[in-house]
């Protein structure tokens, strides 16, 4: 007894917490969807994997320093011929100290001659840096420029995932909604086909009377069964929007009502700017302005300092890693090298003079696509403005209508009651009541359809003039 009073409180904790997890109010809706939807996901990857990039291109003004090692192993030392100069002063010699008796004319030959050794090893380092590159330092800016362009593309993807992810939440509340209409619907005939049933069986009413609630009830089972259907169409829908498992629980804790749409509509002058695809198309005028700028500085010198530092290797036989041996060199007794340093550093100019003519093309180019963006950004700024205005257009409609077809549910209501009192008392036809039944859900599905239509046009409006915001 006493572990089944310790469990209980445990399970009734989890079960509540199970409830609470899979509890969605519009606003964590959201939040899940900026953190799990896959399109938000893959344009922050896209951003992430640019933002490499920009760090690849600023790498290239950073020192690149190199490593290396070589060996060779001549088979057959390299030969070259040597101009014969030994024979000449050798016959002036001899000619001088009278061992021979005249100095034969010059000899044009050659003779081969191997340099070199049979063994070669060499290892440096090498580096290089760049001093001044015209192109290399706008390419920065316009590499920093497509780095917050991308960052635009993150904020629009989550815009627009915020506004589906929310449509789609209002119209898994609309069909939940509609499902408790219209089970409301069935309840109240249901109520009536039994009374109506009784009466028939004890002769009060004919069974054309009966037939007729029967049919009616029917058909309002078989519309209960689509609808349910419906609903989980519509939250699986949400779910996938949101980047959820569509077979994990989802519990709508929101609801859709009645709102002072119209509340929000501005009657001042509406700026571009505040949207972001505005902003795009203007970062986008501001790349093709630096991709100009890059192939005019084309034109400029660029300078690169390099520097090397090594040791080479030489010898007929392979023993350049045993200790040193010594020996006289030059009359003198001492070590004797193996390995012998090469160093160097050096500065490089490099001066355009002619190229054919391609950074000129090149900058044409990108005044065109400049002059091009220029145009998609005039036409972007009329189609916001018509945007905003179709927008409010259809949000002031739709306002319009939620009040008619509020005032034609509560007229729908007030027939259904009197045709429901007169039928009871029994001076109603049942062809009446069932006429007024069915105006009654027709009222009350247009009123949840017009309470849906609103909140979408609001929804539209606000996106339009830039109020969505991550």
């Amino acid at each position: 007894m006493r572990c089944t009073f310790l469990l209980t409180p445990l399970l009734l904790i989890k079960t509540l917490y199970a409830q609470n997890d899979s509890s969605f109010t519009l606003s964590r809706a959201i939040e899940y969807t900026l953190q799990h939807s896959n399109p938000i996901i893959n344009a922050q990857i896209d951003y992430e994997i640019y933002k490499h990039k920009v760090h690849e291109f600023q790498s290239i003004g950073l020192p690149q320093i190199n490593a290396g090692a070589a060996g060779q192993y001549f088979i057959d030392v390299p030969t070259s011929l040597l101009p014969n100069f030994i024979e000449g002063p050798v016959y002036g010699i001899l000619f001088q100290n009278g061992l021979v008796g005249s100095i034969p004319p010059p000899n044009n030959s050659r003779f081969p001659v191997q340099f070199g050794t049979k063994y070669v090893l060499n290892g440096s380092i090498d580096a290089s840096q760049l001093i001044f590159d015209g192109q290399f330092f706008v390419g920065l800016q316009a590499q920093r420029s497509v780095l917050a362009l991308n960052g635009k593309n993150v904020e629009r993807t989550k815009i627009e995932s915020i506004v589906t992810v929310s449509k789609a939440y209002y119209g898994s509340l609309l069909a939940q909604k509609q499902l408790a209409l219209l089970n409301s619907n069935i309840t109240r005939l249901k109520k009536i086909f039994d009374d109506t049933k009784a009466l028939y069986e004890n002769g009060f009413v004919e069974k054309l009377d009966l037939d007729r609630i029967t049919v009616a009830y029917n058909n309002l089972l078989i519309e209960q069964e689509k609808v349910s259907r419906m609903v989980n169409i519509s939250l699986m829908a949400l779910k996938f929007q949101m980047g959820m498992d569509v077979n994990l629980p989802i519990v709508l804790s929101d609801s859709i009502k009645e709102d002072s749409f119209e509340s929000i509509l501005q009657n001042g002058p509406f700026n571009p700017q505040s949207r972001v695809e505005f902003q795009m198309v203007q970062s986008q005028i501001q790349l093709h302005k630096l991709d100009k700028k890059r192939n005019t500085f084309g034109y400029l010198p660029s300078v690169v300092a390099f520097g090397s530092y090594g040791y080479q290797a030489l010898g007929d036989t392979f023993n350049f890693f045993k200790e040193p041996s010594f020996g006289f060199v030059n009359g003198t007794y001492q070590k004797i090298n193996r390995w012998f340093p090469t160093t160097f550093v050096g500065l490089k100019l490099n001066i355009p003079i002619f190229d054919g003519l391609q950074k000129n093309y090149r900058w044409q180019q990108a005044h065109l696509n400049m002059k091009k963006s220029e145009n998609d950004l005039n036409n972007l700024t009329n189609a916001i403005n018509l945007e905003v205005n179709n927008s409010k257009i259809l949000l002031n409609n739709a306002s319009s209508t939620l009040k008619n077809q509020k005032s034609n549910m509560e007229l729908a209501e007030s027939v259904y009651n009197t045709a429901r009192i007169k039928y009871e008392q029994g001076v109603g036809s049942s062809l009446e009541l069932i006429n007024a039944q069915t105006d009654l859900k027709t009222a009350q599905t247009n009123y949840l359809s017009a309470i849906y239509d609103a909140t979408i046009a609001k929804l539209d409006y606000q996106k339009s003039i830039g109020l969505i915001k991550p």
